[in-house]
């Protein structure tokens, strides 16, 4: 289960050949995400376990999930943009339900990424999953 948005970056994805195209396309996909604002950036919302800075700020609002984040990296904020394609809109409930590893590996991305990268990753999907629990915890 995935978002529209996501199933139209595997697409395109399906498209691209050439790896190196690919990242270009994630890179893109990152830089045409707006900044996080700097008062976000703070150690409530820093994802720790990634080699570069990065910093997730989640929302629900109406019982929908969606996050904002930003990095130092280009490439990791291409990789935020993948995951808030795969889970900003969906109803909080559902976050839990979405297998990352799945999803991503539609994209072939694991094989393509160093270890720390993919640690990185990993990382970034476990807050999100950490927070949305969190959120239902509440209720």
């Amino acid at each position: 289960m995935s978002t529209a948005e996501f199933n139209a970056i595997v697409e395109d994805f399906d498209f691209i050949d050439d790896w190196e195209d690919r990242y270009r396309y994630i890179i893109e996909k990152g830089k045409s995400m707006p900044s996080l604002d700097d008062a976000l950036k703070v150690e409530a919302t820093k994802v720790h376990g990634c080699a570069s800075q990065v910093w997730m700020h989640s929302t629900v609002e109406k019982d929908i999930f969606n996050f904002e984040g930003d990095s130092d990296a280009i490439i990791v904020r291409g990789l935020i943009s993948l995951l808030k394609s795969l889970y900003s809109g969906l109803p909080v409930s559902e976050v839990a339900n979405i297998n990352a590893v799945t999803e991503l590996n539609r994209l072939g991305l694991t094989e393509h990424l160093s270890s720390q990268r993919s640690n990185g990753l990993n990382a970034m999907v476990n807050k999100i999953k950490k927070t949305a629990e969190d959120e239902l915890s509440k209720r």
